[in-house]
């Protein structure tokens, strides 16, 4: 008998690769048997199936049993409780905000109505300031928006509150939070602008480790606002070093989104390598009409740090207007100590001349000054308040507030934010149209609303908001996948789906796949379009026909439904 040549051995070898490619293909492939005939909770048949890896979509029926994908491919002949036909409908992944504000809004109404009405599923929020821990100091600063809305303050820690999330509460989208270092700094110092101590920062850093047990997915800053601001980048360093030991990540609103832009972007960069953490840019924008068109710039920077190995990434929203607090319109200095500190700036007649001078000075130092970045009171909208009495300036410009009050838009700023507390909000125009396709074109970059959960009726629609907060994936799908073809289908819902699942480890969703999490979104993709505007925001996305929960419809036929089956999905660091 001879000895098999070299070539036959490799011969050999090629066929093996191939079986066993072909065996595995078989095994991964999108496809059932027809005779695997089976009894599913909900079936959904005749479907494109856009999976959320960016593949092409393919037909399929899609087979549900309790909280887990079952099977996906040809199922006919299967049985199931509910049956959905989406014949001509998109089937995807549920939509992952990555950064959605609902913390406390979901307290208040748990059906989270305009995120699930444009096909969100899971909700990331947190951002610099997080819903815990929460001390007596930090309630403080939030107790009106508790009375107002009758919601109890019954938690501390992060586990309790995803404890009310799950046995209380039980909203109708999942939800996963950072722990945030703005509230740290509260919790531990207050709001003065100084370094934290030693011990300070120990306190700090152990308030991260209890967080990153609890199940937070990582440390967050906020720094362009108050007290996050006042953090140096080594306090940061300090925080994320710990998240990352629990295999968390970094997400941060950078200290700028203007000039200073390319030194904010640095900041995080050396974050990410001192801290060896992975990255995240929060709502990446190129602010204020002197940095129109320097997105792409942006862009590159951030793909030459990642070029020398930090990995770094960014999110999005599809509007060229954004939103925050109107106290963000004053100095810094004004905001330092509080609420309280601060009216008591604002009521004095020398302070408020030297605010109103800073407010027209593009050089003020210490602060992103929104205000003459917006163009003054024609850029700047009051979008919602707490007070009722107040609720007549919605939809209304400082300019045009300052002529309902007789009095210059700058002092109206400042009696609004006294009257307020601090607590009202405004949409500035801010960006331009090319920056923002650039960056929502951009593979590093997914999608976030910014925007708490909002509705069209009871205590959540009593208040204005951004249009964002209801249209941003429809939008995204509408005008910008169908209409106008700045992105391919299968892209804009990866980065809805796998692409942020992936950056915030939550390894059971984001992807259609027999043992996934049953989060599943299905729509028109002829009809879907935001309808939300920025005079007119109370209006629910159309197109999304059905929505899943952990296997259950919170939407369905296009109307919300009673189940309410969401759940605290929580971070590696709870896992372990």
């Amino acid at each position: 008998m001879h000895a098999p040549s070299a070539k036959s051995i490799a011969w050999l070898a090629s066929t093996l690769l191939v079986v066993a490619l072909a065996v595995a293909g078989a095994a991964s492939a999108p496809t059932a048997p027809a005779a695997q005939a089976s009894a599913y909770d909900v079936l959904i048949t005749g479907g494109r199936v856009v999976d959320g890896t960016g593949a092409p979509w393919f037909a399929a029926d899609v087979g549900i049993r309790g909280d887990r994908i079952a099977a996906i491919g040809d199922l006919k002949g299967a049985t199931a409780k509910t049956t959905i036909d989406a014949a001509g409908l998109v089937v995807s992944p549920g939509f992952i905000d990555l950064l959605g504000q609902s913390e406390f809004n979901v307290l208040v109404d748990n059906r989270a109505a305009s995120k699930i009405m444009q096909g969100v599923t899971t909700e990331v929020t947190g951002e610099g300031n997080s819903i815990a821990p929460m001390n007596e100091r930090l309630f403080a600063d939030q107790a009106d928006a508790f009375k107002h809305f009758g919601v109890t303050w019954d938690w501390r820690t992060l586990s309790d509150y995803f404890r009310r999330l799950d046995e209380r509460t039980h909203p109708a989208i999942n939800l996963a939070t950072f722990v945030g270092a703005g509230g740290l700094r509260t919790y531990v110092i207050g709001k003065d602008d100084r370094p934290a101590t030693p011990a300070e920062l120990s306190r700090m850093q152990d308030l991260v480790a209890a967080a990153m047990q609890d199940g937070a997915l990582g440390v967050s800053s906020a720094l362009q606002y108050m007290p996050d601001r006042f953090a140096s980048t080594d306090e940061l360093v300090a925080l994320a070093s710990v998240a990352a030991k629990y295999g968390g990540v970094y997400f941060t609103h950078i200290r700028s989104e203007s000039g200073q832009m390319p030194a904010a972007l640095d900041e995080a960069f050396e974050v990410a390598d001192r801290a060896k953490i992975p990255v995240e840019i929060w709502h990446l924008k190129t602010a204020y009409k002197p940095n129109w068109g320097r997105m792409p710039e942006m862009l590159a920077k951030i793909e030459a740090a990642r070029a020398r190995g930090l990995d770094i990434t960014a999110d999005t929203y599809p509007y060229t207007r954004a939103a925050n607090g109107l106290d963000a319109c004053l100095p810094m200095w004004v905001r330092e100590g509080g609420t309280d500190k601060m009216i008591a700036r604002l009521r004095n007649p020398a302070d408020r001349e030297r605010i109103k001078r800073e407010m027209d000075d593009p050089a003020s130092p210490g602060w992103e000054n929104q205000w003459y970045g917006s163009g003054g009171g024609d850029g700047v909208m009051i979008s919602s308040v707490l007070d009722p009495s107040l609720r007549k300036y919605e939809g209304m410009t400082l300019t045009e507030i300052g002529q309902a009050m007789g009095e210059d838009p700058r002092d109206a700023v400042m009696d609004l934010v006294i009257a307020d507390r601090g607590h009202s909000e405004v949409v500035i125009s801010i960006m331009r149209e090319d920056d923002v396709v650039k960056a929502m074109q951009s593979p590093l970059v997914s999608f976030d609303t910014d925007a708490g959960a909002k509705a069209e009726d009871g205590p959540l629609a009593e208040s204005k908001t951004h249009p964002r907060a209801f249209g941003t994936f429809a939008r995204i799908l509408g005008k910008y996948v169908r209409d106008e073809h700045v992105l391919r289908l299968e892209d804009a819902i990866r980065k809805m789906t796998s692409q942020p699942a992936t950056r915030v480890h939550l390894e059971d969703r984001g992807i259609l796949r027999p043992g996934m999490a049953a989060d599943v979104t299905v729509f028109d993709p002829a009809t879907i379009r935001d309808v939300a505007t920025y005079a007119d925001p109370m209006h629910y996305a159309v197109g999304v026909r059905y929505v899943l929960v952990n296997g259950r419809p919170v939407v369905s036929g296009g109307r919300i439904t009673g189940e309410r089956p969401g759940r605290a999905l929580k971070g590696p660091g709870a896992r372990r």
